[in-house]
């Protein structure tokens, strides 16, 4: 017995301490199945398990109303031996499926301090004739004190472990904080919108933000789980179009190992680790008809169930959707399931689009051109009267997302510090005016820095070398700086500028 009890001592992260525990005692009884349970919220939740259909009971949750031996043992604190086809205290729906039942079962509760009981542990012979098992008394005593003390080092390991995950949490929220970009707005549509989120964040309900794309829905999703009871608990974000079918289920939900080619061992869908936070869902109305009947499943039971695994598991998740589609055409057209619409859309929001919300145009101009200022490290740009004028006749099809972008380039390709009306791209100085596709091409979402009439005429050496003067011009001719700013060392920067025939007049 003594080996095992050394065998233990090395470990210390809770997965590890559980396994080389559980194991040494299933070779100390001779026997090959075990379990090991831990009392969680209203549950006795399987966090171990070993030998033949392990992975069907790892995970399992049984409700504390319901009868089952490692419930008995834990409220009742003491070591009990069952009979499982007489006892009724087995729990025999959990081996549903099973090709081996158990025939005995020696379970013993799990101490930490001051006589108080977190869990339990089975040790579980499955031969018919129950001869695996040593009930000797003297033998099980010996045991007890080998269960208590290896009880009382997990007890440690996942004490230590939970505070070490909560304050991972607690300092993920904490970057997303200070990350994330403040909510900006005062027009009237977007206040009410805004107020409807502040007011959900107090319910644990779920939510459907609608609007169109570019309009800050992961941005209130992020308000509504930090403003709720669950802002301590992950916020996990999926995008539903940016993902293959055949991935998103998987990714979702979670699979067990070999339930396909490729998945060589278990892995944590996204719901099972964002269990008592929040999941965000972007572009719901993408997700695959298959794969909403499992949405569906966790809406309506809070249950999940991984790829390749017969057994379910619960969680605990808000689910927050967003959506710029026409859900109720959809449904329409079969492509969204009316029962899933309706669970999604317990409290509805719609975000306005920018061009319904132009006395926030300023504003939000403003704090990009500060932002994206602070990052390169310039000095925001002024955007002169007339300027703004343009901006907040504009239409913005891409709402906040296009403003970000063209500030960025606003900020880059205007001179002097000064956003004037001949810096902005035609189509936004005269929209609704025909423009060439050259003169019309604009920094849109995700693409960058775009190029206008004359840059797009160029030859490739004609743009780098305008490029490198105005980099010049601007970092008044400080080569390190330039050099900085344009992403290259220092050298080779300088030896670009040689083979360009720029010469190092006032070069410092």
């Amino acid at each position: 017995m003594a080996e095992y009890d050394l065998d233990l001592v090395g470990a210390s992260n809770p997965g590890t301490l559980q396994q080389k525990f559980l194991n040494a005692l299933l070779k100390l009884q001779n026997v090959h199945r075990g379990s090991i349970w831990i009392k969680q919220d209203e549950a006795y939740v399987c966090v171990e398990a070993a030998g033949r259909d392990s992975e069907n009971i790892k995970g399992v949750r049984l409700g504390l109303d319901h009868p089952s031996i490692v419930g008995w043992v834990i409220e009742n604190k003491e070591m009990t031996v069952s009979e499982t086809k007489s006892d009724r205290r087995h729990y025999r729906e959990v081996e549903d499926g099973f090709s081996v039942k158990s025939s005995q079962i020696l379970c013993f509760p799990l101490f930490q301090g001051q006589g108080e009981v977190y869990g339990a542990v089975q040790i579980i012979d499955t031969a018919p004739d129950k001869g695996h098992l040593n009930l000797d008394r003297a033998y099980l005593e010996q045991l007890q004190h080998l269960v208590d003390i290896c009880s009382m080092a997990l007890s440690n390991a996942i004490l230590y472990a939970r505070e070490r995950d909560r304050n991972k949490r607690l300092s993920s929220a904490l970057s997303r904080i200070r990350s994330t970009d403040p909510i900006i707005g005062q027009s009237p549509s977007f206040r009410k919108s805004l107020a409807l989120i502040d007011s959900y964040s107090a319910t644990d309900f779920h939510v459907l933000i609608t609007g169109d794309s570019g309009t800050g829905k992961e941005l209130m999703a992020e308000r509504l789980h930090s403003l709720s009871h669950r802002a301590g608990k992950p916020f996990l974000v999926q995008n539903c179009s940016a993902i293959p079918e055949t991935l998103l289920e998987s990714e979702l939900f979670g699979y067990t190992k070999g339930a396909f080619t490729g998945a060589v061992r278990d892995k944590v869908g996204l719901f099972e680790a964002a269990d008592g936070g929040t999941v965000f869902l972007d572009e719901i109305g993408d997700m695959p008809l298959n794969t909403q009947a499992g949405l569906l499943r966790v809406l309506q039971k809070n249950e999940i169930k991984p790829v390749g695994s017969a057994v379910v598991k619960h969680v605990d998740v808000r689910v927050v959707a967003a959506t710029h589609r026409d859900i109720k055409q959809m449904i329409a057209e079969n492509r969204f399931r009316q029962d899933l619409y309706y669970r999604l859309s317990v409290l509805p929001v719609h975000l306005p689009t920018l061009g319904d919300r132009q006395e926030d145009i300023p504003l939000l101009a403003r704090h990009f051109m500060e932002k994206e200022a602070a990052k390169i490290g310039l000095s925001p740009g002024m955007i002169l009267p007339e300027t703004m004028a343009c901006l907040c006749a504009y239409g913005w099809p891409g709402n906040i997302r296009e403003l970000e972008n063209l500030v960025r380039y606003l900020l880059v390709t205007a001179s002097e510090g000064m956003i004037q009306p001949g810096d902005l791209p035609i189509h936004i100085r005269r929209p609704g005016s025909a423009v060439s596709e050259a003169e019309a091409a604009v920094p849109e979402a995700g693409t960058g820095v775009g190029l206008d009439t004359a840059l797009g005429r160029m030859r490739w050496d004609e743009l780098e070398k305008t490029y490198a003067l105005a980099l010049l011009d601007r970092c008044r001719w400080n080569i390190t700086r330039a050099a900085q700013e344009a992403g290259v060392n220092r050298s080779t920067f300088a030896s670009r500028l040689r083979k360009m025939g720029i010469r190092k007049q006032e070069i410092s």
